[in-house]
């Protein structure tokens, strides 16, 4: 069971880290990148968070049962 959880974990966590670098090439991130020097909350958070995901999920898939 833990086997399967690991990888919709995986799964999660791989599209958090594809919306995050969609998030960080949108045009409101570019201007915040113009104005503050760094790109927008939420894409930090999604890509934070997607690699925080894939990791445990990782973990998880790999662990024995």
């Amino acid at each position: 069971m833990s086997k399967s959880i690991g990888m919709a974990l995986l799964a999660v966590g791989i599209a958090l880290i594809i919306f995050g670098i969609k998030a960080s090439d949108s045009l409101g991130s570019d201007a915040s990148r113009f104005f503050t020097g760094t790109p927008t909350d939420k894409s930090m958070w999604l890509l934070i968070g997607g690699i925080a995901v894939t990791t445990a999920g990782a973990f998880a898939t790999m662990r024995k049962a």
